[in-house]
């Protein structure tokens, strides 16, 4: 799977094309193996890439990105997690604490944001975090009435605009509609109500 990954970019055409890309890798390893990985990223002039994990591998990450302008992201808890999902994985606190903690871990350690649902709040998060410069990407993102698919906690992108989200992250509502240019601008349209 690793060595697929950047097989997508094997030819660089989005990036000479001046497209920004937005690496999920959600890198899960050791720090090293991390680090290493996100300065692959930075070397290829990817600007987003995901990281999961624990502190130290946010601070790999973070020290992969020295000197580019790669934004590291981190993934606190997926989308298709809620808390039974993670009492199931071992954690007994809330989403909300696991949440905040990651992002003032991101923060702290010099990465630039986190993944975070549209029902997470991304104000809130700032400020609980105070991390008010803190960049909140949002997935999960769906027109009221949508099929979720695997997202636990979604919403809409006016409400997700609305609780302070930088970046939208919308796949499957648009690339598997029939008309995904009319779904693009029935998404856009619902964003600006947002604001």
């Amino acid at each position: 799977m690793k060595a697929g990954l950047f097989q997508v970019f094997a030819d660089d055409d989005l990036i000479q094309r001046g497209k920004r890309v937005f690496l999920d890798a959600k890198m899960f390893d050791i720090g090293e193996t991390v680090k290493q990985g996100v300065a692959r990223a930075a070397e290829r002039g990817v600007s987003f890439v995901t990281v999961h994990g624990d502190s130290e591998i946010i601070q790999a990450a973070a020290e992969g990105k020295v000197g580019s302008d790669l934004k590291v992201l981190v993934v606190p808890v997926l989308t298709s997690l809620d808390a039974a999902g993670l009492r199931e994985l071992g954690y007994g606190g809330s989403l909300k604490e696991l949440i905040i903690a990651r992002a003032r871990t991101t923060w702290a350690s010099g990465c630039n944001g986190i993944i975070a649902a549209p029902q997470d709040n991304p104000n809130e998060i700032r400020r609980a975090a105070a991390a008010e410069g803190l960049l909140v990407v949002t997935p999960g993102v769906r027109l009221a009435g949508s099929a979720l698919d695997d997202h636990k906690r979604s919403g809409t992108p006016a409400q997700s605009i609305a609780d302070g989200a930088d970046y939208l992250v919308v796949g499957r509502p648009i690339i598997r509609s029939d008309d995904p240019a009319l779904a693009a601008a029935r998404i856009i349209e619902d964003m600006c109500r947002g604001l």
